[in-house]
Protein backbone atom coordinates (compact mmCIF):
# COMPACT_ATOMS: atom_id res chain seq x y z
CA UNK A 1 0.00 0.00 0.00
CA UNK A 2 1.41 3.45 -0.77
CA UNK A 3 1.01 5.50 2.57
CA UNK A 4 1.99 9.30 2.35
CA UNK A 5 4.59 11.33 3.95
CA UNK A 6 2.93 12.16 7.20
CA UNK A 7 4.31 16.02 7.07
CA UNK A 8 3.43 15.83 3.47
CA UNK A 9 0.39 18.35 2.03
CA UNK A 10 -2.24 16.01 1.12
CA UNK A 11 -4.09 18.99 -1.02
CA UNK A 12 -0.80 18.21 -3.21
CA UNK A 13 -1.31 14.44 -3.23
CA UNK A 14 -1.12 12.65 -6.53
CA UNK A 15 -4.60 10.23 -5.67
CA UNK A 16 -6.37 13.43 -4.05
CA UNK A 17 -5.79 15.15 -6.99
CA UNK A 18 -6.51 12.47 -9.51
CA UNK A 19 -10.05 12.33 -7.73
CA UNK A 20 -10.59 15.25 -8.25
CA UNK A 21 -9.74 15.15 -11.88
CA UNK A 22 -12.20 12.03 -12.22
CA UNK A 23 -14.90 13.98 -10.10
CA UNK A 24 -14.79 16.87 -13.18
CA UNK A 25 -14.28 14.44 -15.96
CA UNK A 26 -17.82 12.08 -14.55
CA UNK A 27 -20.32 14.61 -16.08
CA UNK A 28 -18.86 14.85 -19.35
CA UNK A 29 -19.73 12.62 -21.99
CA UNK A 30 -17.23 13.17 -24.73
CA UNK A 31 -13.54 14.12 -25.21
CA UNK A 32 -12.67 17.31 -23.51
CA UNK A 33 -9.73 19.38 -24.15
CA UNK A 34 -6.55 18.96 -22.08
CA UNK A 35 -6.81 22.89 -21.33
CA UNK A 36 -10.25 22.64 -20.14
CA UNK A 37 -9.63 20.50 -17.51
CA UNK A 38 -6.37 22.12 -16.32
CA UNK A 39 -8.14 25.25 -16.32
CA UNK A 40 -10.71 24.42 -14.07
CA UNK A 41 -7.98 22.11 -11.99
CA UNK A 42 -5.74 25.27 -11.62
CA UNK A 43 -8.88 27.67 -10.32
CA UNK A 44 -9.03 25.49 -7.37
CA UNK A 45 -5.69 26.26 -5.46
CA UNK A 46 -2.86 28.54 -6.35
CA UNK A 47 -0.44 25.87 -4.70
CA UNK A 48 -1.24 23.58 -7.49
CA UNK A 49 1.02 24.48 -11.19
CA UNK A 50 0.40 22.57 -14.62
CA UNK A 51 3.58 20.02 -14.27
CA UNK A 52 1.41 19.04 -11.34
CA UNK A 53 -1.70 18.46 -13.00
CA UNK A 54 0.39 16.79 -15.91
CA UNK A 55 2.18 14.46 -14.34
CA UNK A 56 -1.98 13.68 -12.24
CA UNK A 57 -3.15 13.07 -15.88
CA UNK A 58 -0.06 10.84 -16.87
CA UNK A 59 -0.60 8.46 -13.66
CA UNK A 60 -4.48 8.12 -14.63
CA UNK A 61 -3.56 7.45 -18.04
CA UNK A 62 -1.16 4.80 -16.78
CA UNK A 63 -3.64 3.42 -14.09
CA UNK A 64 -6.18 3.21 -17.23
CA UNK A 65 -8.22 5.70 -16.69
CA UNK A 66 -8.44 7.77 -19.35
CA UNK A 67 -8.28 7.93 -22.82
CA UNK A 68 -7.25 10.44 -25.27
CA UNK A 69 -7.32 11.59 -28.85
CA UNK A 70 -5.23 14.28 -29.75
CA UNK A 71 -5.46 17.38 -27.04
CA UNK A 72 -8.55 15.26 -25.78
CA UNK A 73 -9.14 13.20 -23.15
CA UNK A 74 -12.24 11.85 -21.08
CA UNK A 75 -12.84 8.96 -18.77
CA UNK A 76 -12.30 5.27 -20.11
CA UNK A 77 -15.40 3.49 -20.55
CA UNK A 78 -15.81 0.12 -18.50
CA UNK A 79 -18.07 -2.02 -19.44
CA UNK A 80 -17.31 -4.71 -17.23
CA UNK A 81 -17.99 -4.46 -12.89
CA UNK A 82 -15.01 -4.74 -10.82
CA UNK A 83 -14.99 -7.99 -9.57
CA UNK A 84 -16.63 -8.59 -6.04
CA UNK A 85 -13.94 -9.42 -3.66
CA UNK A 86 -16.18 -11.00 -1.03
Amino acid sequence: MLLPHPESDLTLNIFVLGSEIITALKGRKDFTLVENVMRDFLKTSEKRSPDLFFDVLTFLYTIGFLDYKGYKVRLKKHDTPAPRLF
